[in-house]
């Protein structure tokens, strides 16, 4: 038994290995263009520094070397106390809303850190293949990975909120060439088997950001498809027939909603929503801005009239904020169900796809993801080759889109990592589909995000729904 995993781990620590670099490599490169004081300074409590995020992270596998490496030292008991998140069997942390109010550790302090955990790891790794728990171990670290490219979509956010427009992103050319999307989809109803499986996956894995071929059946390439617990077990769910819009919401639309009065007007709101209205004055989308009649937005790219944005998914709106529409609209949110199914399942073969264009994975042209580098929406129409077998477009990237699901466990639920997902199983949205700031590997059509119904510093937008 021992020989065959042996086997079976040598040709994976590789690309264990490679992917390790990769992804830590990007995390670096988001950063570096903060000055060094951008790095300590929290702007809300729903935010985090950036050099938390790269302490963070490093902590997360610094917990694999204190679990799984004989004679590991542990770098600091500080380091453990800030860097540690909401992991309450780890020991003691520091609760969310201070993590701005410490300058210790410095920034030279933490970036020593991350060097020296990383230094360990690739040591570690290129050891596994001796060991007889090489397959449980290398889970735990694949797993750490995905987690730090959630954190590194986080940091785009908190980036974002700490300095909009005057953060230097490296913003590439957005798209030119756009098709016409409007209207509204029809699905067929019955039983759908909404998660996560593997035997859905197709012959070709979802990953090296499609540069892998189809049939590709390499040692290494299961070591690459991956899905988080939440996304599982696989099950049936019965839906009626629904209509689901063929393309998110749009600034434009969204606009016809303010200019109607939909923030002053309670008949829209669910009443949490119309608490926050008024409350918190809310008037439009996060980083809208009013100057003299007229509606701005600010994104990394500058301020902008929204006249010259009208064609772009309207994002950083709550949960709240969609409902409101979709009831003004005449419509209503889609749940989870209907999503997966509008995005993934193809009638021609009466069958799952692991993406609305098929099974191989995402690249430049199917969807607007990190490795796009746009920073921001791309038009509505820009990404046809990436439309879904009903002709629903831009349903992987650009914008999370909120479900009205509640976020709780698939029927026949097993945790994965204990206090990972299944301690937010309670009062939060399931949002779909990725953003901007997505890394292409990280993202599947059964990716189950999840925030509270009132927040929208995230890249969340939405489609719209309703019963056939």
């Amino acid at each position: 038994m021992a020989s065959s995993i042996q086997q079976l781990t040598s040709s994976k620590a590789p690309s264990i290995a490679d992917l390790y670099s990769k992804v830590r490599a990007r995390t670096l490169q988001i950063v570096a263009p903060l000055e060094i004081e951008d790095y300590v300074v929290q702007t809300a409590e729903f935010m985090s520094p950036p050099r938390w995020h790269i302490g963070h992270t490093s902590w997360f596998f610094e917990t694999v070397l204190q679990k799984y490496q004989a004679g590991y030292q542990t770098y600091s008991d500080e380091f453990l106390f800030y860097f540690n998140s909401y992991y309450e069997g780890f020991g003691a942390r520091i609760e969310r809303p201070k993590r701005g109010t410490r300058s210790r550790p410095t920034v030279k302090e933490t970036v020593a850190y991350r060097e020296h955990i990383d230094e360990q790891m690739s040591r570690f790794i290129e050891q596994l293949s001796e060991r007889d728990d090489a397959d449980t171990i290398l889970g735990i670290v694949r797993l750490g990975l995905e987690h730090e490219m959630q954190h590194q979509e986080l940091l785009v956010y908190d980036i974002k909120h700490l300095l909009c427009d005057q953060f230097a992103a490296p913003i590439a050319p957005a798209p030119r060439s756009i098709e016409t999307v409007n209207g509204m989809a029809k699905v067929e109803g019955g039983l759908f088997e909404l998660g996560y499986s593997a035997a859905d996956r197709g012959s070709s894995p979802t990953v090296r950001e499609g540069s892998r071929k189809s049939g590709d059946k390499s040692p290494d390439s299961k070591n690459y498809d991956f899905a988080f617990d939440n996304e599982k077990p696989q099950h049936k769910a019965f839906l009626q027939d629904f209509q689901i819009d063929r393309a998110p919401v749009s600034n434009g639309d969204y606009l016809e909603f303010i200019n109607a009065g939909g923030y002053r007007d309670f008949r829209w709101w669910h009443s949490a929503g119309w608490e926050r209205v008024t409350q918190e004055l809310w008037r439009a989308p996060l980083y809208w801005e009013q100057r003299d009649g007229e509606w701005l937005i600010r994104d990394f790219a500058g301020l902008h009239r929204v006249p010259d944005k009208l064609n772009e998914p309207v994002s950083h709106v709550s949960f709240l904020e969609a409902s409101a529409y979709a009831k003004w609209a005449g419509k209503r949110l889609p749940t989870e169900a209907e999503w997966e199914k509008a995005a993934c399942f193809s009638p021609e073969s009466n069958s799952k796809q692991a993406f609305p264009w098929g099974d191989e994975g995402p690249d430049e042209s199917r969807g607007n993801l990190f490795e796009n580098g746009l920073w921001g929406v791309a038009p509505i129409g820009a990404f046809p080759q990436g439309q879904s077998a009903y002709g629903c477009q831009q349903m992987i990237g650009d914008a999370w889109e909120w479900t009205t699901s509640d976020y709780t466990p698939y029927p026949g639920f097993k945790s994965d990592f204990d206090q990972y997902n299944d301690k937010w199983f309670v009062g939060q949205k399931v949002l779909r589909g990725g953003s901007f700031a997505t890394p292409r590997l990280h993202i599947r059509s059964t990716y189950r995000n999840f925030f509270y119904p009132h927040e929208r510093w995230m890249i969340g937008g939405f489609r719209c729904a309703k019963d056939a």
